[in-house]
């Protein structure tokens, strides 16, 4: 009747026994959905009518619910043909809620790979306790644990992303940006208008790669929906990613300004803790090489971990190298130490990873602590720093 499959469309582990995440007596309104459309396919139409209204007494405001209910009731006096025959609305309105149904039930039939963890998380620095990766293609936002520097799955919510899907490139284009970003405040419910619900969280877009390949936009939020609405349809914000209220209000407590990174992808990639901790020790290995290189004073063996495209404040490589060596030229000491190192691999890209730590630079003339924030790109084998300021 709704015109959903439950065939796994790929990719992401073995198909497991819906009803072990979508039982009848359960009260997490995303699994009684599940079962109220596994038991629609089974034809046990009484069942999932019994569903939807336990559904609706928990949230009487999910707009999805009323419409399958309506189907049911619909279904008593004639045959539906198809998804929202009952409900008279706009055929706009029906595929987004056709799209809910099928990213929600598909979540239930694809479990993230046993065992695996996202390829972006390489090191999360001791202070930051949780990460947060979006899944686009899936509208699934993943909240993962430092469990002693390994990313450990706690839980992922259903998520809306903007009208006109990802990849935001330029100010209105009603898309949600892909790369590598970071919580930088919380607008409590007291100041917002009640379209964001319960609370709103600005990420860094655009962060300093947008700004070199030339990205506009602003205004990058995750928030809650309005008090009338349960959920938005997977595309329907203006390039935000949005949860339901309660899925809010729980994410909230795990989010830490300035600290929780915010990787969106439009397809994450999983891979074993062997490919994981082998790619986190090759990489440390590449900033440990340049540390001990800045800290000889030999420029040549220093400025080598700099690409010619480097970029940063308002100067090239070419100024940044002279800087370097008039300012290498009255030294006697250098002393780098680097400390609470986070390593994240940019979505998209095999070749960009975004690195940030604390500096403590100390010399004959000079000492300072800072936090400091890289990129490195591999160029022909080699990998290199493009852009490098404060974090």
């Amino acid at each position: 009747m709704l015109g959903l499959t439950t065939a796994p469309a790929g990719g992401m582990g073995d198909l497991l026994p819906p009803l072990q995440y979508a039982r009848a007596h359960s009260k997490d309104p995303e699994a009684l959905l599940v079962n109220i459309l596994l038991n629609i396919q089974k034809n046990q139409l009484d069942t999932a009518l019994r569903d939807v209204n336990t559904l609706l007494d928990i949230k009487p405001n999910f707009k999805l619910a009323h419409l399958i209910r309506g189907d049911l009731l619909m279904s008593r006096a004639k045959p539906l043909t198809s998804f929202g025959d009952a409900s008279g609305a706009e055929s706009g309105k029906i595929a987004d809620f056709r799209d809910e149904a099928r990213v929600r039930l598909q979540r239930h039939l694809e479990q993230p790979p046993s065992g695996k963890i996202p390829k972006y998380l390489l090191q999360m620095q001791t202070e930051q306790r949780h990460a947060i990766v979006v899944d686009t293609s899936k509208s699934r936002l993943y909240l993962f644990e430092n469990n002693n520097g390994e990313p450990r799955y706690i839980s992922d919510y259903y998520i809306t992303q903007g009208k006109a899907g990802a990849e935001k490139s330029r100010e209105g284009d009603q898309r949600t940006p892909l790369g590598v970003y970071f919580v930088t405040s919380s607008l409590p419910v007291e100041k917002l208008a009640d379209f964001y619900g319960v609370g709103a969280f600005p990420l860094n877009y655009p962060n300093e790669w947008d700004k070199r390949l030339g990205k506009s936009g602003h205004g990058i939020w995750l928030h809650g929906v309005p008090k009338d609405t349960f959920s938005r349809a997977p595309r329907a914000s203006n390039g935000c990613v949005v949860l339901s209220n309660p899925d809010m209000t729980d994410l909230g407590k795990s989010l830490q300004i300035g600290l929780t990174p915010v990787i969106i992808s439009d397809k994450v990639e999983w891979v074993s803790p062997e490919e994981w901790r082998s790619q986190r020790e090759r990489f440390k290995g590449e900033i440990e090489a340049w540390r001990r290189d800045w800290e000889s004073l030999d420029n040549e063996r220093y400025l080598g971990h700099y690409s010619d495209k480097f970029s940063a404040n308002g100067q090239d490589f070419s100024a940044f190298s002279s800087q370097k060596r008039l300012v290498h030229s009255g030294k006697s000491t250098l002393k780098i130490n680097i400390s609470d190192v986070s390593l994240f691999q940019y979505p998209g890209k095999e070749n960009l990873m975004v690195v940030t730590f604390t500096q403590d630079y100390r010399s004959n003339n000079l000492n300072n602590v800072m936090k400091k924030r890289q990129y490195w790109q591999l160029e022909n084998g080699q990998w290199r720093i493009m852009y490098e300021g404060a974090a």
